[in-house]
Formats: C-alpha cells, sequence, structure tokens
C-alpha cells in the first residue's frame, strides 16, 4: 500500500513491491511450510517414477534370462510400488499447491482491497470502476492460475528433466551427450518463446480492462441508455472490445503455433537412439540399458508439450500481477495520519485564503470566512460556483491547494482523518444506498445500532411511514444504488442514516431536492432539531431553508463574493439578490415580488442598488 493512505490495515504484512514476481513471491512464501513440502513431495514421485523406469530395463533383462525369471515378481511389484508412491506423492503436492495459490489469491485480493479502500477521492475519479472490478476478479484468478497449475505444473516439469537425467547418468555417462544438448537448445527455444509471449499477455490483460470497463458502464447507465434509444451503439462498442479481445488471443495462439521445443525434442529422441545404438555395436551398453534409457527419455516428452501451456499461464499471472500492482502503488493525495490530532469536534470552521482546483480548472480562489460553532451556514450560487467543493474540503475528500481550512482550531490535515470523517455527516444530492436491507443502510456507519433507535431516526425522516407499507418493512431488500426506491424515499433513508451517526458537522447537498412540499415541511422540523446543537452547512434550492440560515455565503465565479443574513444580503449583495429572483419556489406572493422588484432595481442602476427597506419574513 502507498506510504500516502487515508486508510491503514493494522499488523498488515509487508509485502515487496519492487516488481510483480517479486511481489507475488513475498505472497507465497507467507506460506513456505507449503512450498517446502509441495517440492519434496514432487522430488519424491518423480525420483519413484523415474525409479520405475529404470525398473523397466531390470524387468528386460530378467525376461532375457530364465536363471532371473524368479526375481520378475519382485522387479514388477517394486515397479508398481514406485508408481503407487509417485502417484501419492504427485497428488499430495498438488494439494499442497492448491491451497498456497487460494491463500495467495485470497491475501493479494484484500490487499488490493485495503489499497483502494487507502484511495483518495481524486484517484478513484480518474478510474473506471468497471477495469478495477476486472484487476479485482478476473487478474486476480490469473494470478491462482499462475500458482496452480502455472508453477505447479513447471516444477513438475524442472524435476521430470533433471531426474531422469541423474538416472542416464548412472547408466551411461556417454548417453548425456545428446539430452544436454537438447536441454540446451530447449532453454534458448523457450527463452524467445516467452519473449514473443509476453507482449501479447499484457495487450491481452489491458485490452480485458477496457471491455470490462464499457460493459460496467454500459449496465450502471442502462437507465440512460434505454432513455437516448442508444442500446444498438453500445452494442457496437461492445462489440468493438470483444473483437480487439479476440484478436489478443489469436496473436496469443499465433505465438503458441510457432512453439519449437517439441520439434527439438523429436530430433532429440532420435537422435540419442542413434548415439545408443552405435554405443551397443561398441559393447558399452546392453538392450537392457537401452530400454531404461529410451524409456527415460521419453518421461522428457510431457514437461516439454507441457511448457507450452504452463509458461503462457505464467505470463498472464506476471501481466495481472504488474495490472494490480499498479494500483497498490499507486500515489494517493492524502494521508490517514494515523498519530493526528483526535478530539471530540465542537464544530467551529475556518477558511483562510482557500484554493482549489481539479487539474488546471480552478474551482475555489482565495476563500476566507468563519463558521462558529452550532450555526446552520447556506451556501449559495450558480451551478459550478463551487459549493459542493467547499463542503468536500471540510472533511478532507480533497485537500485545498493553497490556504488552509481550520475545525477548532486546527488544521484539517492534522487532524487524524478517522477521528475527523466519523464526526462529520453528510447527505449527498446523488443518495448512494447499498444493495441491502433498508435497515442496513439506516445503520451503515453505526454497525451496533438498535432496532429502536433504526426506528426513531426513520420517524424522524418521515421514512418510517413509507417503510413500513413494503411487506417486509425494514428488511426489505433495495436495488443496486437503491433504483427500487423513488428519489424522495432514497433521500428520507438518506437522512435516517445521517441522523443514527449523530454528527457533529452536518452538511447537506441539497438533500431535499427530490422530497415533495408536504413531506419537506415535516423533515424541515426534523432537520431544526437535528440542527440543533452541531455546526450545519447547507447547499440548497429551496428559499424556505435559505433564509432561514444564520449565515448565507454567496459564490460567484469561484470566488466568496458575499457573506451575511438573508436580509443583510438582500440590502447590499447584488450577486444574491439576482441568485434569489431566479428562485420561484417556496415565495408568498408579495415576497416573490419584492425579491423581483428588487432584481429589476439592482439591473437598472448598474448593480449598484441600496435599497432602504428590507423583505419581512
Amino acid at each position: 500500500m502507498s506510504a500516502n493512505s487515508e486508510f491503514h490495515v493494522e499488523n498488515a504484512p509487508r509485502y515487496d513491491h519492487r516488481s510483480a514476481p517479486r511481489w507475488i513471491l513475498s505472497h507465497a512464501w507467507r506460506y513456505k511450510g507449503l512450498i517446502i513440502a509441495s517440492l519434496l513431495l514432487y522430488l519424491v514421485g518423480h525420483t519413484a517414477y523415474s525409479g520405475a523406469r529404470l525398473l523397466l530395463g531390470t524387468a528386460a533383462e530378467q525376461l532375457g534370462d530364465p536363471a532371473q525369471r524368479s526375481a520378475l515378481l519382485g522387479t514388477s511389484l517394486a515397479i508398481g510400488g514406485a508408481l503407487i508412491l509417485d502417484g501419492i506423492s504427485l497428488l499430495l503436492a498438488a494439494y499442497a499447491l492448491e491451497v498456497l495459490s487460494n491463500r495467495v489469491g485470497r491475501d493479494s485480493r484484500e490487499e488490493l482491497y485495503a489499497a483502494l479502500l487507502g484511495k483518495s477521492q481524486t484517484y478513484h475519479n480518474r478510474q473506471r470502476a468497471g477495469d478495477i472490478m476486472a484487476r479485482a476478479t478476473d487478474d486476480m484468478d490469473q494470478i491462482r492460475g499462475m500458482i496452480m497449475p502455472g508453477i505447479s505444473l513447471i516444477i513438475d516439469a524442472a524435476l521430470a528433466i533433471v531426474i531422469p537425467l541423474v538416472y542416464i547418468g548412472l547408466i551411461s555417462p556417454q548417453m548425456l551427450f545428446v539430452p544436454l544438448l537438447f536441454v540446451v537448445a530447449y532453454v534458448i527455444a523457450l527463452r524467445d518463446y516467452l519473449r514473443r509471449l509476453e507482449p501479447t499477455t499484457i495487450r491481452q490483460r489491458t485490452i480485458f480492462g477496457t471491455l470490462n470497463g464499457g460493459l460496467e458502464e454500459s449496465i450502471s447507465g442502462i437507465e440512460i441508455v434505454k432513455a437516448s434509444a442508444q442500446e444498438a451503439w453500445e452494442r457496437i462498442k461492445f462489440r468493438r472490445n470483444a473483437r480487439a479481445f479476440r484478436d489478443a488471443f489469436v496473436a496469443q495462439g499465433e505465438v503458441e503455433a510457432r512453439y519449437t521445443p517439441l520439434l527439438l525434442y523429436g530430433l532429440a529422441f532420435g537422435a540419442i537412439f542413434i548415439h545408443a545404438m552405435w554405443l551397443y555395436t561398441q559393447g558399452q551398453l546392453t538392450i537392457p540399458n537401452i530400454i531404461a534409457i529410451m524409456s527415460l527419455f521419453a518421461v522428457l516428452r510431457f514437461p516439454t508439450f507441457i511448457s507450452i501451456f504452463t509458461f503462457s499461464l505464467v505470463q498472464l499471472g506476471l501481466a495481472s500481477g504488474r495490472r494490480i500492482l499498479t494500483v497498490i502503488q499507486a500515489e494517493t493525495e492524502l494521508d490517514e495520519n494515523r498519530h493526528g490530532h483526535s478530539a471530540p469536534i465542537e464544530g467551529s470552521i475556518r477558511f483562510e485564503h482557500v484554493s482549489f482546483g481539479y487539474d488546471d480548472h480552478t474551482v475555489l480562489r482565495d476563500l476566507t470566512f468563519t463558521v462558529n460553532a452550532g450555526q446552520t451556514v447556506a451556501i449559495v450560487g450558480q451551478t459550478g460556483a463551487g459549493k459542493s467543493t467547499l463542503t468536500q474540503l471540510v472533511n478532507r475528500t480533497y485537500d485545498a491547494d493553497d490556504g488552509r481550512i481550520l475545525i477548532d482550531g486546527v488544521d484539517v490535515r492534522d487532524w487524524q482523518l478517522d477521528s475527523l470523517r466519523s464526526q462529520i455527516g453528510k447527505i449527498e444530492q446523488d443518495i448512494f444506498l447499498f444493495q441491502r436491507s433498508i435497515r442496513d443502510n439506516i445503520a451503515f456507519g453505526v454497525p451496533g445500532a438498535s432496532d429502536a433507535q433504526i426506528e426513531a431516526v426513520a420517524r424522524a425522516a418521515q421514512a418510517h411511514d413509507f417503510i413500513m407499507r413494503f411487506p417486509n418493512g425494514y428488511e426489505t431488500e433495495v436495488g443496486e444504488r437503491g433504483v427500487t426506491l423513488s428519489g424522495g424515499q432514497r433521500q428520507r433513508i438518506a437522512l435516517a442514516r445521517a441522523f443514527l451517526s449523530d454528527p457533529r458537522i452536518l452538511i447537506l447537498d441539497d438533500s431535499t431536492s427530490a422530497i415533495d412540499s408536504a413531506t419537506e415541511d415535516e423533515i424541515q422540523k426534523a432537520l431544526r432539531k437535528a440542527e440543533e446543537g452541531r455546526t450545519t452547512l447547507l447547499i440548497t434550492h429551496r428559499l424556505s431553508q435559505i433564509r432561514w440560515a444564520d449565515l448565507i455565503l454567496v459564490l460567484d465565479d469561484a470566488r466568496l463574493v458575499a457573506s451575511g443574513s438573508h436580509d443583510e444580503l438582500l440590502r447590499r449583495s447584488p450577486h444574491y439578490r439576482r441568485i434569489f429572483a431566479r428562485y420561484d419556489i417556496d415565495l408568498p406572493p408579495l415576497e416573490r415580488s419584492s425579491v423581483g422588484a428588487l432584481a429589476r432595481w439592482n439591473d437598472l442602476n448598474g448593480g449598484n442598488a441600496q435599497p432602504r427597506f428590507s423583505v419581512q419574513r
């Protein structure tokens, strides 16, 4: 995980992030007992298997000599016992590596998930959720497949080459000449094969991430797709990505089709037979020796053949490991500041010359203002003025580029992040609900909440009545992002969730926009009660909420252009009057006409009008 992180797992194992192979190996080495056990079992198994091949020569000699036929039964039993030992050993070795692969998959997935939780909002804003999901699922499976059967078969293959050569050397050192030449040629050919295979596997995994990302976007935005009648276009995009993914597989197949070690093995098999025959004519080998040597060399065919499959798995696993490691190593802008300031929040907020922007676009410029503890502050301005961004700086969703933000006199960057955010509640315009029960959604953030507490906050948010109309009540499962509920229902559940956490600072980002006026009147009472004793930052277009705020901040073109109460701003702020006059909701006719007259008077006087009266509530 990056050194700067918003989330840290206590006592988490430390892994080697210098490269993908080192990272995977550091995960596997946590279970070195399984690795050592599997290596020993493979060694026993292949020693027994090659020993059985060696005994075939002995059996051939006993068949040809009547005097030794009585020993043939014992040799046959020895061969059978060796093969049984081989089978049991390889079964246990495969089991050990299967356990290892699943544990590595679990641990690496947990590390990736913790890393994703620790990334800043800025990082997540730049990522495609589908590509991240592809790394967390399919790429993780590729790492598991790399270990079992990938690494398992590579170990199997390596021992299936080395041990038979040792036995051949014991029979006749001269007969090692052709096998050793073959091994050298095999290694050279394999290196060339891997060099050509690597870029195709990397491209394949990258294209899969693109394919998955596009699919996730289409499914997540299915309502927009259908409303715009763009199903055909989305299908074309998916087919294009699927075709690119298929082409990547074809490219891998073309590389694998040019796999030459099997050809080299065929040539070597003929060469070693000719060599054996020549030594036989010289009287240096017997027929039983030749049978044993050819039987042992035949063992090399399987590792030569299986390399085309195993090294593809390894390359795919390494490519996936690089993709996952890229996410884990990505630097994030925020640090959880584990040893920072931690205390109950009183609620005072001060911005001192704060500026912030996304990339090259400045959203807030040189903001300075003070909010006293317990005040309700309304933030108003045209769309894009930076209202939501201002609130996101308070809970450190983002950090200011310049200036500083103080909560209770302490810079937010000096607060322990968990302590800070746990005391700040936020309800956004775009309500997110989890695909869980209504009870679990309300209790999110306070897992130990009782049924009575959940029902009490649901009543306060005017949600209890509609919840009880569902057949399963509070146990009703909502769809993904709460799509089975109306906008107003989602917002009332979000309000209940905020009430339950009892934050010291409450941020309401247009949180009643989807609620009808009658329901809003009831919620206003709950909100006013919830605002008692805590600082509230309110972004809304509802004039009935704006005019009751203790302090109103007016933003325009990334700057704070005015601040004060409703009456004060009507008298002295042209920006506020202009913004206020455009709202055509929740105003009595007399007040609406008065505000409109103020705006027109202001426009006629070049924006410098100073009326001598105020609108009465």
